[in-house]
């Protein structure tokens, strides 16, 4: 599978997949630029697939709350009881920028939260930013995953918010897991950035998938474990997806992870890549499975 859409001045543009399943139609949520009043913004397109390999464009997600004026992405999709819910970030509003809510009964046609932003972090640990949602369902709980930065907005880290299952995910229904980064760079591949968690749950753990390095130097893609969805593990030393050789769609990176069970319970890692330094994005998958607790491409 090799995914891309042109939008607005861009031959090639479509970055942070997301995938959800509602009946038999799949649905993939991803950023992209489009003409918004006459000017180019990152928003949220929506494609579609009977098979989840060969994808159409079905639309997008329109940007109409006074926090989204500037731009949406970096969209994570889950279906509960039946209802899409999309989590997405504000987008260029530096320290502002946070994560917004929306709900779609048929996973094209969404209601925004009236409380957008639904979250941010506090600024005592952190810058205040949150981009790059993820959310998982765990021991009664949601879990809201979400890259931050430090106070002087170089690193990149991952932290954790937990809202009640049965909640409405609204402004106020969020908790801090903890008041620091769940997972931060530690590693020479990942230089100053950990972003884009991507999570699954297997074996009543939390495994997540991450972006290391920033986009295109290269980004590349580890992974991580819990048993409480706060305490993390990282499980390799080096990048669990590398990027593509010389000459490849992703020699500049293989980025942005997105973890999605299928109905046959297949698991699939979806990842951005770009093979010319960011100049086009492409979207694309592999399969993954679990041996002795270890994530593996299959």
């Amino acid at each position: 599978m090799l995914f891309t859409e042109k939008n607005g001045s861009r031959a090639a543009y479509s970055k942070d997949p997301a995938v959800v399943k509602v009946g038999k139609k799949y649905f993939l949520y991803f950023s992209s630029y489009y003409e918004d009043g006459g000017r180019e913004k990152l928003g949220i397109g929506i494609a579609t697939s009977n098979d989840g390999e060969r994808w159409s464009s079905a639309g997008k997600i329109p940007l109409t709350q006074e926090c989204e004026k500037n731009g949406i992405g970096a969209p994570a999709a889950i279906v509960l009881q039946g209802k899409v819910h999309l989590f997405y970030q504000s987008y260029g509003n530096w320290k502002r920028d946070a994560i917004l809510h929306a709900v779609s009964d048929d996973g094209l046609h969404f209601e925004k939260d009236e409380s957008n932003p639904v979250f941010r972090p506090t600024e005592d640990w952190c810058a205040g930013r949150a981009i790059d949602a993820d959310v998982v369902p765990f021991q009664g709980k949601l879990y809201l995953y979400f890259a931050t930065r430090d106070f002087d907005m170089q690193v990149q880290m991952v932290g954790v918010a937990v809202a009640d299952l049965n909640g409405d995910f609204s402004r106020g229904c969020w908790q801090q897991g903890v008041a620091a980064p769940v997972l931060k760079p530690e590693y020479a591949w990942e230089g100053e950035c950990i972003e884009a968690p991507a999570t699954v749950v297997h074996d009543n753990k939390i495994y997540l998938f991450y972006g290391g390095s920033y986009n295109c130097t290269p980004q590349q893609i580890g992974a991580a474990v819990s048993e409480d969805g706060v305490h993390f593990k990282k499980l390799f030393q080096e990048p669990f997806l590398r990027a593509g050789e010389a000459g490849s769609w992703n020699s500049s990176e293989s980025g942005h992870p997105y973890v999605f069970r299928d109905d046959d319970g297949k698991v699939w890692l979806y990842y951005q890549g770009s093979g010319d330094q960011g100049e086009s994005w492409y979207l694309s998958k592999c399969e993954i499975g679990f041996c002795e607790g270890l994530p593996r491409i299959l």
